[in-house]
Order: structure tokens, then sequence, then C-alpha cells
């Protein structure tokens, strides 16, 4: 008896054909996969040796049949059938948008972000790739940003480990001939990645390219993307990126063009796994209100306009370059560890996600954010005891203070709060006594004040309430205010501290 394919694993069928002259552009193949009446169309691919593979990513336990479709004979009206067993441990399926700003997997397992980027981790020698997992082991990162073609910027000159696409007789890549081995090897780092709980924020175009890549024109790059969402979609931890810096490449990519983009991928993808594009110039970003653009992912270093994005764009945040940890001569590149940590803080109470990045300099090139490795900085450890922190008590995703919900001190400070749990954010500031935000109602809490460098959580009493200011009313006459919340808490007097308030039940 064949064994059960698990929920939200991958079934793939694979079907002998001819030899053909280009396969990957003379041979179509599809599949249609039936659970009862409902019925998912879903596209196959030509993986090299006269090989053609379909996908799939069933959601449902249960028994499945499939009948594929195709051009060729020899691949037309194929049939099966398999079974779906109980999903693996830890396996909660694709990630989607929940409650607006934020995100769950399919069984409603609420899912937050927390991000490093490798652009080109896949591109390098195979023993430094396995260093880099090794690496993510030890962190607490649930997302990697990287790139399908290798990355030519600097430090990170080297050569690919396998080009993208097959070598002609000329000595040139092929570009109408994907190079199966460098994409099969693409989809087992992807996969290594999903075994850890990690999604991949797969980035399907960049402007660094001495390769071709970038501008191969449309009709080729609409084949590539059938292709690379083909082979890939299946896997449950894929997310979408259309592009890292889009508007570097406007003028062969205007964005009537990228618009396309979306429209195919959404097409071949039955999974509808999440999709964003990312901006370089910081007045460039995307117009991610349209609706085939489900996240909005941005680099900005200013990261109190979080909840100003959110408003005004009403999508999930993710801001997966505030800049990076490091000491390179690049502005974007020299953040100390602190100042990373605080603005994922800032962040992440004002209601987005941030994404973590290294860029130190190495003798031999060996950077995090292009090429993964080792993690030579301090502040992907503040970056996990933040998520684990969170990952305590939010149910849904934090909601920030703001001047419309609360008062206008959380333009300065960053308060934000899900169900009973409250978290205030003083960063650069340091108070010695504070009530703003604070619970209105007495009652039982448990409160703690958060030392989010030392990575410290140290339990506070209630405190009588600061001295409040009076305030001058129309009349000419001085009113008190109206209490800021039912008690205060007493500080250390230094930045970088948070307050966690908990209700008992």
């Amino acid at each position: 008896m064949t064994q059960a394919t698990p929920q939200w694993d991958i079934f793939e069928a694979s079907f002998q054909g001819p030899a053909l002259d280009n396969p990957f552009l003379d041979a179509t193949i599809d599949a249609v996969f039936s659970f009862g009446n409902r019925q998912v169309m879903v596209p196959g691919f030509y993986d090299g040796d006269s090989i053609w593979r379909v996908r799939f990513m069933p959601d449902t336990e249960g028994a499945w049949r499939f009948r594929t479709s195709s051009n060729i004979g020899a691949l037309d009206g194929k049939q099966g059938e398999f079974d779906c067993g109980p999903a693996r441990s830890g396996m909660h399926g694709p990630v989607h948008v929940s409650h607006k700003f934020h995100f769950a997997h399919t069984d409603g397992t609420p899912y937050l972000p927390f991000g490093t980027t490798c652009y080109a981790w896949t591109h390098q020698p195979l023993e430094l790739q396995a260093q880099t997992l090794d690496t993510l082991k030890k962190t607490r990162f649930n997302k990697m940003r990287m790139g399908v073609f290798p990355k030519d910027y600097i430090y990170n000159e080297n050569e690919p480990l396998y080009p993208s696409f097959e070598i002609g007789s000329d000595g040139k890549e092929d570009l109408d001939r994907p190079n199966v081995t460098m994409f099969r090897h693409f989809e087992n780092q992807i996969g290594a990645l999903r075994d850890m709980s990690i999604e991949a924020d797969v980035i399907l175009f960049h402007p660094y390219d001495r390769w071709g890549y970038v501008a191969m024109g449309e009709e080729r790059d609409s084949r590539y993307l059938r292709y690379i969402v083909a082979r890939l979609a299946a896997y449950a931890n894929v997310w979408w990126s259309l592009a890292n810096e889009y508007d570097f490449v406007i003028d062969v990519k205007p964005v009537p063009q990228w618009d396309r983009y979306f429209h195919i991928v959404e097409e071949c993808d039955p999974y509808r796994h999440v999709k964003s594009i990312h901006n370089g110039h910081p007045d460039m970003s995307f117009d991610h209100r349209k609706p085939w653009v489900d996240h909005v992912c941005l680099q900005h270093w200013d990261v109190k306009r979080t909840a100003e994005w959110r408003e005004s764009w009403g999508k999930p945040i993710i801001n997966d370059e505030p800049e990076y940890e490091g000491n390179i001569p690049r502005p974007w590149g020299n953040l100390s560890a602190q100042e990373l940590v605080h603005r994922y803080w800032i962040t992440l109470l004002r209601g987005g996600y941030a994404g973590h990045g290294e860029t130190y300099m190495h003798p031999e090139d060996e950077l995090w954010w292009a090429k993964g490795g080792v993690l030579r900085g301090e502040s992907w450890k503040r970056i996990g005891f933040l998520r684990d922190l969170l990952e305590q008590d939010v149910k849904v995703g934090l909601s920030p203070f703001t001047r419309a919900n609360s008062r206008s001190e959380f333009v300065r400070v960053s308060g934000a709060q899900d169900g009973d749990v409250t978290y205030l954010y003083f960063g650069e500031h340091q108070p010695v006594e504070w009530a703003i935000g604070l619970p209105k109602e007495d009652g039982h809490y448990d409160i703690d004040l958060i030392d989010t460098w030392e990575m410290t959580i140290t339990p506070l009493e209630k405190a009588p309430l600061p001295a409040s200011p009076a305030l001058r009313g129309v009349d000419g006459a001085i009113h008190n205010k109206e209490p800021e919340a039912a008690f205060g808490v007493r500080l250390p007097g230094k930045p970088y501290q948070a307050v966690r308030v908990r209700r008992r039940r």
C-alpha cells in the first residue's frame, strides 16, 4: 500500500516523455486534482532527461485523484490517485494574511514574521550553504529573504555554484532552457528551510545582474515565472516577492509589466501564497493598495512611520530593511546591533514587522546579508528574545496606540495591545516613572520591566500615578486632566526599556 502524503506536504507525479528539440518550449503539461466535487488545476514542468513532473500540496485529508492534460500524447490523460494523511508535526500550512494587518497559517496558527536576508546564499559553495543552515538552527528567525538568481554586487562578485540556464554551443547561457540542476538545488534548500519552520521569501527578480537575467524580455520573463511557480508552489513555506528594489529596473520593467507578472504568479499558483514587491529608493514604494499585492514589503529607516504606512495601505507591513547591523562603508549597512534591535521594537509596537540583516566586513567577503555563513553580530539574539516574548501572549498581532485611539505621546514612544497584554517601549527615552498607556481600570495585573538589550524580565509593582500637568481650558480656567491610567510604574531611567502588562484571569 502506498504511504499517504501528509497534509500540506508534496505529492509528486512524474512522467516519461519523448525527446524534443526544446522541451521547455515544445511541451506543456498540467493536471486537475480532484477531491470529491472539488477540482484544483496544477501546472507541471520539465525536469530534464525527458521527465515531466506535476507537484501538488493537498490541504484536505482523504482520497485525491488526478488527470493530466498535455499537447504531447505521451503525457496526456495520465491518471492516478493518492491518500492525504495527517500533517507532520510542526506543519501548519501556508501563511496567509489574517485580521487585515497580520498573518496566520492555514490551520489558524498565528504567524509573526521575524525574518532575515541572505540574498545569494544558495549560489555559494556547498560548505558555506551548510554553515548557513547550521547557523539558522541557532537563531529564532522564521523567514528568509532569498533570490532565485545569483547576485553581482559589492562583497558578492564570485561566480555562482550553478548557471541558472543551460550553457549553449556558443558558451553563453541559453535563456530559453532553465538549468534544472540549479533549480533542483534551489528547491532542495527551500525544503531544508521548510523542515526548520522557516518561510522562504523567494525574490523572483533583482537589479544586481551581470548575466542578463534582469533584461530577458517580457516573453522570457513570463515563461520563467510559470516555470518557477510550477516547481515551487507546492512547498508550503514559499512566499513570492516579485522583486528586490523593483524601481532600480523600472526602465526595462515598468509598473504595468510588474502588474502583469503579479497576475501570472497568481494564475499559476493554486495555493495563493502571499505576494509582495520591494522598493529601492525610500520614496518609490509600490502601490500596495492593488488587490494582487497581499502585504507591504518595503525598506525605510524611519520606522516610527510604521503606523502611518499601516493606515495608508491597510495591509500588513513588513519593513524588511530598516537598515542593517554592520560596519561596511555604506549608510544602510553600519548600524549598531543596539540600534537595529531598537528599530525592531519600534516597528513591532507600531503594528508592523521588521527584517534583520548583517553586513560586517570580512576578508573573504562572507557577509551574511549576501552569502550567509555565520552571524558575527549581536542583534539576532535580542530579536529572538523579542519573538519569544511576543509568542507567549500574542494571539492575533499587536495593534498600536496612535493619536486616533490613544495619546499623542505615542508619536514619540511606542505602545500596542493584543487582547489582555499591553506593551510599552520607551526606546531612546528614559523616564523614571510612567502611566500613559497603562490600564485605566484597576485590577489584577502582572507587570514586568523588560530590558531589551540585556534580555532580562523584572517584575514591577504598581506605583502611584505621576504628577499630571493641568490644562487651561478655553474659559481660561485651570482644569485637571483625566487620569492617564489607574496606576503608574517606576522605571530605571535608562534607554531601551519596555513594560509588559498582562491582566490576570
